[in-house]
C-alpha cells in the first residue's frame, strides 16, 4: 500500500482530528501514525498524519478530499508522498565533518534522502564528495560578487530539482534575496555559543572562558543571521581538562548529530513553522 503523510495547521477548534479522520476512512485509508499539538499561545493547532492508501489510490481524490475540510476548518495542509524521497543540496566551506556524516548516512539508509549534489566555495571537499559518487560544484566568489554566485547557486538548485539546501558548516551569510528565494527549505547548522562568541575560533574563545558545555543548533535559514526557527539542538558536558582541539572535536560530534537529526525530521515532513519557532512531532 502506498503511504503518505499529511500535514496541517489551523485556528484551533472542536472537531479538527474527527473531520480529518473521517476523510481518510471515507477513502479506505488507514492511519498509521498520528501525532497532534494544539498552540496555547497562538490559539494554532498542527497535526501529523501518516497513513496508508489502498492499492490504486487516486493522489489527486485524496487531495480533494483535504481541500473539501480547507474553508470550514481554515487548513493550511499539504500531502506528502512517501515513495519521493527529499532531493537535498549541500553547501560546505573547507570542514567536513558535517558534510561527511550526512553522506555516510544516507549510503548506510539511515537518512532516507536524495543527496543530488554538493556545492562549496573552495574546492577542498571534492575527493570526499566524489567518493560518494556525488557531484561537486567549485562556486567561489569571483568577479561578479556575492551576487553573481549566489545565482550560480539558485541555477544549480533549479537544475537539480533539489527540495531543500542543507549548510554543512558553510561559512558564508546568505543574502536576503536568496534566503528569501527559499523559505523553509535552508537548514543551517552552528554552534551554540552565540550570542556569547561570535566570529573566529568560538571554540579557543570559549576555552578561555572555562565552558562547561558545548551545543550546536540546527535552524530554518532567514534574513536574520542565525536566528531563523530552531529545530533541533544538542549540547555534550566538557570540563577543565579539555584542551581547545578537543573542544574543537566535542563541537563536530554534536553538529553532526543536530544536524543529522533535523535533516531526518525534515525530510519526514515532522517539522512544521509555527511563527518564529517549530513543532517537530518526533
Amino acid at each position: 500500500m502506498d503511504q503518505y503523510v499529511l500535514t496541517l495547521s489551523c485556528p484551533d477548534r472542536p472537531g479538527i482530528v474527527a473531520a480529518v479522520s473521517g476523510a481518510l476512512a471515507g477513502r479506505g485509508c488507514n492511519i498509521l501514525e498520528s501525532q497532534q499539538f494544539g498552540d496555547p499561545d497562538s490559539g494554532t493547532f498542527f497535526m501529523r498524519v501518516q497513513f496508508a492508501a489502498p492499492p490504486g489510490a487516486d493522489p489527486d481524490g485524496l487531495r480533494a478530499a483535504f481541500a473539501s475540510l480547507a474553508p470550514d476548518l481554515g487548513l493550511q495542509w499539504r500531502l506528502h508522498d512517501l515513495a519521493e524521497r527529499p532531493r537535498v543540496l549541500i553547501m560546505v566551506s573547507k570542514g567536513g565533518h558535517c558534510l561527511n556524516d550526512l553522506l555516510y548516512r544516507q549510503r548506510s539508509g539511515l537518512l532516507d534522502i536524495d543527496v543530488v549534489a554538493v556545492a562549496s566555495n573552495h574546492p577542498d571537499l571534492r575527493p570526499l564528495t566524489q567518493s560518494y559518487g556525488i557531484d561537486y560544484h567549485h562556486l567561489p566568489a569571483g568577479p561578479g560578487g556575492k551576487a553573481a554566485q549566489e545565482a550560480e547557486v539558485l541555477a544549480l538548485v533549479e537544475h537539480c530539482r533539489a527540495d531543500l539546501v542543507v549548510l554543512a558548516r558553510y561559512m558564508q551569510i546568505l543574502s536576503d534575496d536568496f534566503c528569501a528565494k527559499l523559505p523553509g527549505a535552508i537548514i543551517n547548522i552552528h554552534h551554540s555559543f552565540l550570542p556569547s562568541f561570535k566570529g573566529a575560533r568560538p571554540y579557543h574563545r570559549a576555552h578561555e572562558r572555562g565552558v562547561k558545555l558545548i551545543g550546536a543548533t540546527a535552524h530554518y535559514v532567514t534574513a536574520d543571521l542565525d536566528e531563523g526557527p530552531i529545530i533541533e539542538q544538542e549540547v555534550a558536558r566538557v570540563d577543565h581538562t579539555h584542551s581547545p582541539e578537543e573542544l574543537v572535536a566535542v563541537g563536530r560530534d554534536v553538529e553532526c548529530l543536530a544536524l543529522a537529526r533535523a535533516v531526518r525530521w525534515h525530510a519526514e515532513h515532522r517539522v512544521l513553522l509555527n511563527g518564529d519557532r517549530t513543532v517537530v512531532f518526533r
